[in-house]
């Protein structure tokens, strides 16, 4: 399954680029909504602090319907990303499409494929989060799992660093990492997570089964709630001193080893 890059309306508001950040901004309430209405996939919403009345509540009311992001701001970080009469709004368009997990899962199974999924929690450079995307679509993962909050934008960086990765491989947007981990569970899906206090190794795990990678961010590595619903921890060996891999080389890594296994001629007897 391909995911797919939406064509974008240039909506009577203004649309530009931003130097610090690459993705397509949308200013302006109505411009803003009727961009979501349309269809438009969205990362995320800026609102003013301080903004109440029927503005704040159609905006909060759609990015519930539709699972948008919203963050409220101060007004200066507002004028950082649009000079002219932002209105207290500015959303950020997506340049892909985001999938549920739902949707996505069973096509897998369908076309008689060995489930590699990636679970990202709290993965939020987006240099990183293209770098894992590159590496998933390259090892034969068939989608990425974010949640809807704490993630990286998918914008031009993003799409830069993946190499064009992020138009081939689905990324799936949850409301709660936790739930879709249950849902994977009950699928017959193994959540392996990567923690350092693990007490197997990355290769003495069997990734020839149905699995789910939970990879944390590099700061905070997995939640701990999280961690708590992995079948089993693991790590990878290292023999210098620095603290860990960086979490884009860490989870390329992971993904080698699953389709090193699931290459033919592989035994884990061997």
């Amino acid at each position: 399954m391909k995911c797919l890059v939406y064509a974008r309306r240039d909506p009577a508001s203004s649309i530009q680029k931003n130097m610090k950040d690459t993705s397509h901004i949308i200013y302006g309430r109505h411009p803003v909504v009727d961009a979501i209405q349309s269809g438009q996939t969205m990362d995320k919403i800026l609102l003013q602090q301080g903004i109440r009345g029927e503005l704040e509540k159609e905006i909060r009311h759609l990015s519930k319907e539709f699972g948008i992001p919203v963050q409220y701001v101060p007004k200066e970080k507002l004028h950082q990303f649009a000079k002219g009469n932002h209105q207290g709004v500015i959303g950020f368009v997506s340049l892909v499409q985001y999938f549920h997990l739902e949707d996505v899962l069973p096509g897998i199974f369908e076309r008689s494929e060995t489930p590699l999924i990636l679970l990202l929690d709290g993965v939020t450079d987006v240099r990183n989060f293209g770098g894992i995307a590159r590496s998933a679509e390259l090892a034969g993962a068939q989608t990425i799992v974010v949640p809807l909050k704490g993630s990286a934008l998918i914008n031009a960086e993003s799409m830069k660093t993946s190499a064009g990765a992020l138009s081939k491989i689905p990324v799936c947007r949850e409301n709660s990492l936790a739930k879709a981990i249950e849902y994977l569970k009950l699928s017959g899906i193994q959540i392996l997570a990567s923690d350092l206090q693990g007490e197997k190794m990355i290769y003495e795990l069997d990734f020839r089964q149905p699995v789910a990678i939970l990879i944390g961010s590099e700061g905070e590595g997995v939640n701990a709630a999280l961690l708590r619903q992995a079948n089993e921890l693991f790590k990878i060996p290292q023999v210098g001193n620095t603290d860990s891999f960086n979490v884009s080389v860490a989870t390329g890594i992971m993904l080698y080893e699953a389709m090193r296994q699931r290459s033919p001629g592989f035994s884990l007897n061997a």
